[in-house]
């Protein structure tokens, strides 16, 4: 599965998901800091990887319909922290401690 972490998350992520042997580059990484939703979402989808972002705008099925991307994880934390952050990444992105299988899943942390 491929993965692109989008930038309000820790520019850690994308290595975190690449030491859980996933496929993820991140929206840092590739000097689209800055670039509208829009861009993003047509790199997903050209790139055919799975969003995860804290955007709510990215929730908006009417704006980005499930049927029309790989997916979209936008993640509602209790703390947007760093270290709340990446360990919520962790949890779903090591199979053995994930409460559920990814993209079918949504967490809070």
């Amino acid at each position: 599965m491929k993965f692109k972490t989008d930038e309000n998350l820790p520019a850690e992520a994308a290595t975190v998901l690449r030491e859980a042997g996933y496929d993820a580059e991140a929206v840092w990484d590739e000097a689209l800091t800055g670039a509208d939703d829009t861009t993003i979402a047509g790199r997903i989808r050209t790139e055919d990887r799975v969003l995860i972002t804290l955007d709510l705008d990215f929730a908006n099925i009417r704006s980005y319909p499930p049927e029309d991307y790989p997916g979209i994880i936008v993640l509602r934390l209790d703390r947007q922290d760093k270290a709340n952050t990446l360990a919520v990444i962790r949890r779903f992105a090591i199979p053995e401690m994930a409460p559920c299988r990814i993209p079918y899943c949504l967490l809070a942390g």
